[in-house]
């Protein structure tokens, strides 16, 4: 009884200072920050351009204010021609965002430089590198970006896991070559995400955070995964069911290569739908050589047992249907920074997987990096490398 009254106190107290250091930072910036003085010098002026959208006789912009100042556009030039404007009559407070219309006769595959002139006589750009007709997001555009999901995500994966009876027929050994092998295409995937990922985030202009948000991603889906995969474990005490823990791992890795093909759909829906996209044969071939690995990476745990073909189809869908989600996400979005969280939740779940498969590559000696889980790493490494060289986009 004593000790549930103090741990009824400790909590109390806690909740109060809590609130009161609540209270006291709500205080200091309704009060204190009228007791600063104003700050001297130019306006900080950023503008981040989140989307640009290209009609016939048109160009439509979406414009951010990632700057602590207001901004006013004032005039818009086109390749140096003065265009005329609608939109933006009035300030553009901080993180808000304004669409302008420039009346600009565009040529089809022609570059333009848009610059806009603020009413302090900064000059803010963006480059059109081809300029092509924003596709309008209809019932067959949609369908189009389901389709090219399927091609890059769930096909291929399929096709991999066809593996899982050529795998079978190797020994431990070999399977610790597999799994070393898993992890280097993981690894790989990670990298590549991350680079996108910031590259990404910065060409948001950081209104919400920049590559802090591909960190604050791929920390929640790390922790998210965790949870998950502690709930898993427990399950697997209570049932004690013989191989259960490669079903898990299995579902573990197809989850966090589903979560990476979420960020891929998204990159692939949102180029599409700026028309920055060559979408062709090679493309789509590109894809389905590089992501028929992921499919292989899915099946190596489960060499062990026999599962049935719906589980496996179950796997494959939950590594190969976010491309689907993404690609949808990405054409009728397109916002940059959404873009590099996405990603960054791809980037901790593979993090979290690998850490997950790390106990499997232990030889009889103990040691993790043996000679062949070395070279099952960095032929998946290579894999990953060659395939992506495939991809043109």
């Amino acid at each position: 009884m004593g000790t549930s009254v103090e741990r009824k106190r400790t909590w109390i107290s806690a909740v109060g200072a809590a609130l009161l250091i609540g209270a006291a930072l709500l205080l200091l910036a309704m009060v204190g920050g009228r007791t600063l003085p104003e700050r001297a010098g130019p306006p900080i002026e950023q503008l981040a351009v989140e989307h640009t959208e290209l009609v016939p006789g048109s160009i439509e912009v979406t414009v951010r204010n990632t700057g602590p100042d207001p901004v006013q556009v004032a005039q818009v030039f086109v390749n140096d021609s003065y265009v005329d404007l609608t939109g933006g009559e009035q300030p553009i407070g901080h993180l808000d965002s304004e669409v302008l219309r420039l009346d600009y006769p565009w040529q089809d595959g022609q570059p333009y430089l848009l610059s806009f002139l603020t009413s302090t006589g900064l000059v803010i750009e963006h480059e059109i590198p081809a300029a092509v007709t924003t596709p309008q997001a209809d019932a067959g555009f949609f369908a189009l970006m389901a389709l090219i999901g399927t091609y890059v995500g769930i096909i291929p994966v399929v096709l991999g896991m066809l593996f899982l009876p050529v795998l079978r027929r190797i020994g431990p050994g070999g399977i610790r070559v597999l799994l070393g092998l898993t992890v280097g295409l993981l690894a790989f995937l990670a990298v590549d995400a991350t680079l996108e990922g910031v590259e990404l985030s910065e060409r948001g202009g950081g209104a919400f955070g920049g590559p802090a948000l591909l960190v604050l991603g791929a920390v929640l889906a790390f922790l998210g995964l965790t949870a998950l995969d502690r709930y898993l474990g427990s399950r697997r005490a209570v049932s004690d069911t013989r191989g259960s823990s490669g079903i898990r791992l299995a579902f573990m890795i197809a989850l966090g290569i589903g979560l990476h093909n979420l960020g891929e759909g998204l990159a692939i829906g949102a180029a599409y739908a700026v028309g920055e996209l060559a979408l062709g044969a090679t493309l789509v071939v590109g894809f389905t050589i590089q992501n028929t690995t992921e499919g292989l990476a899915v099946v190596t745990p489960l060499t062990q047992r026999r599962p049935p073909v719906l589980h496996l189809l179950g796997l494959g869908l939950l590594a190969g249907t976010p491309a689907i989600v993404g690609a949808l996400i990405g054409a009728s979005v397109n916002n940059a920074e959404l873009s590099a969280l996405l990603l960054g939740i791809g980037v901790g779940a593979i993090a979290q997987v690998i850490l997950q498969i790390a106990p499997a590559l232990r030889d009889r000696a103990g040691r993790v990096l043996s000679p062949g889980t070395i070279g099952g790493i960095t032929a998946g490494l290579l894999t990953m490398y060659v395939t992506g060289l495939l991809v043109v986009a």
